[in-house]
């Protein structure tokens, strides 16, 4: 074979299958983590419906939860994380763990710095970022999801630094604990759910204000599970206090190489989220109840979309920086990056192709299994889609 040296066509087509084989089983655990996730997200869904129905209150708390976690998506564990991780695999292969570290420390004072004044700003601004989300909310509903919004936004702080986190243990090889600690959000709230809901209630308090306090619970177990995972590794952010800490990452080159990463990222995972947004707005001016049916949908539509486009991505994007530094020739890096690529892409056909086909077919099996419970999530009038 050209451009290898006797013997090295089958060394490197045993290499390459041993690699394949070890990005599988990394995926495969990623994949049967993040799944297990999104069925605790599930059981969330239906203790809501269960516990409220498909009321102006449940309303309320998808709107207010829907912000925050809009800006997760957005800015921790979309355009941060692409541009992020990417950037310290870059810096980990060619600078080694010294140069590493001061990247770490930088862009967790700067993330950090950052995320306390749009913390901030979003309890001050709730009133109008819920109507901007959802300007149907009538009354009690909308005073409601002010409320839980400005109990919940701080989520997008925790979230941030655990997508943070969550890249450096990435980049380390270490995939299962960031993949399980989004388990603990959706058990945080379940368990409020089930606990505080009556106490709540007694105290002439709104039962669905122990989801908000949920979510809170769970981003902070999140962001404290990966704290010990960093310190053996040795890369524990450094927050710095002073501002010439903050002057100095801000000026910092790898930072500002991941602030002009995130211009492009931040388009791609935007459409996905404006949609959403949209969606939202229009639900809230169709019926009570409405966003909680749209939120539903969202949660079975993310099933395929965590299993396979979000398992490979994880495991794929460190490997795939690393893959443009590491080559010994440009020709070997080339190869190798476009070896992950095809084969990434292979295995997302092979995984979303059957799981788009049955999400289409038994649309109303799953919509009937999964939403109905307790009060029930959709009004006696209102007939479920289908032929």
């Amino acid at each position: 074979m050209p451009g290898y040296p006797p013997g090295g066509a089958d060394n490197h087509r045993f290499e390459l299958g041993r690699r394949h084989m070890n990005l599988l089983r990394a995926a495969g655990t990623v994949s049967a983590f993040t799944l297990l996730s999104r069925i605790t997200g599930l059981v969330r869904e239906v203790l809501t419906t269960t516990l409220f129905g498909a009321s102006g209150l449940t309303d309320a708390f998808m709107v207010a939860f829907r912000l925050p976690n809009m800006l997760r998506r957005l800015f921790a564990e979309g355009a941060f994380s692409q541009a992020f991780v990417p950037a310290l695999a870059r810096e980990r292969a060619a600078n080694g763990e010294a140069a590493t570290r001061q990247l770490v420390d930088a862009t967790a004072t700067l993330l950090f710095w950052i995320l306390l004044g749009v913390s901030a700003l979003g309890v001050a601004a709730a009133p109008v970022l819920v109507w901007a989300i959802g300007s149907g909310l009538q009354g009690p509903s909308f005073e409601a999801a002010v409320v839980m919004t400005r109990w919940m936004f701080p989520y997008i702080a925790c979230m941030s630094l655990v997508a943070l986190s969550a890249g450096i243990l990435n980049t380390w090889k270490r995939f299962a604990l960031p993949a399980v600690t989004p388990v603990l959000l959706n058990l945080s709230v379940i368990a409020a759910g089930l606990l505080l809901v009556k106490p709540l209630e007694r105290a002439g308090w709104p039962g669905i204000y122990a989801l908000a306090l949920g979510v809170m619970a769970g981003g902070v177990l999140q962001l404290a599970v990966q704290w010990p995972a960093l310190r053996r590794l040795g890369m524990l952010p450094r927050v710095g206090m002073g501002w010439r800490r903050i002057r100095d990452a801000w000026s910092h080159s790898g930072v500002r190489h991941i602030l002009r990463t995130m211009g492009p990222a931040l388009l791609g995972v935007g459409v996905a989220q404006l949609s959403l947004l949209i969606n939202t707005q229009i639900a809230s001016h169709v019926a009570v109840g409405a966003v909680t049916w749209v939120s539903m949908a969202d949660r079975l539509m993310e099933f395929p979309t965590a299993l396979a486009g979000v398992a490979l991505g994880v495991v794929l994007t460190p490997l795939l920086a690393a893959a443009k530094v590491q080559g010994d020739r440009a020709e070997d890096s080339a190869r190798e990056f476009s070896g992950l690529i095809d084969w990434g892409l292979r295995l997302v056909l092979l995984l979303a192709l059957p799981c788009a086909v049955a999400l289409l077919v038994l649309r109303c099996p799953w919509w009937r299994c999964c939403s109905i419970r307790g009060r029930s999530a959709l009004p006696t009038s209102t007939r479920l889609p289908g032929p």
